[in-house]
């Protein structure tokens, strides 16, 4: 069997790329993947070992269920870029996309009780700076050094 994960690694800048078909059990794989690729002194170990492996997870999770809705042909792709000032990740899928200011806030009353729809209210506490495509179907992370 081949590795379902495609990876491809550029030097200088160390920027990675990875592609994977869109299927939770991978997400695990694929956030140890990046975590040992940004090991590089740039990021505050709490910081590599918490924040950017919980927010690659939930990003990764989320393209796959809802941006994907679970179709393993099609695929989530991944741009890291390490670099001195912090870690830049982009997750994209293959969806139709989502507007994520009609995302209810989850910290209201008739909001809380609900079992989803807190994941972009993670996201927005675990980096510093969350972005979205035009289309909505691609979010950008990035975790600033220090």
């Amino acid at each position: 069997m081949t590795d379902p994960l495609q990876v491809v690694v550029h030097r200088p800048g160390a920027a990675l790329s990875l592609t994977m078909p869109s299927d939770l059990a991978l997400v695990g794989d694929a956030v140890e993947l990046v975590a040992r690729h940004c090991d590089v002194g740039i990021l505050s170990p709490r910081r590599l070992q918490f924040n950017l492996r919980t927010a690659l997870a939930e990003a990764l999770a989320n393209a796959i269920a809802y941006g994907n809705r679970h179709d393993v042909s099609k695929s989530v792709r991944v741009e890291i870029a390490c670099r001195l000032e912090g870690v830049r990740i982009v997750v994209a899928d293959d969806g139709a996309g989502f507007d994520p200011s009609s995302v209810p806030d989850p910290t209201a009353r008739e909001n809380r009780e609900r079992e989803n729809g807190r994941g972009l209210f993670v996201l927005r506490h675990l980096v510093d700076r969350v972005e979205f495509n035009e289309r909505g179907n691609s979010i950008c992370l990035e975790l600033r050094a220090g």
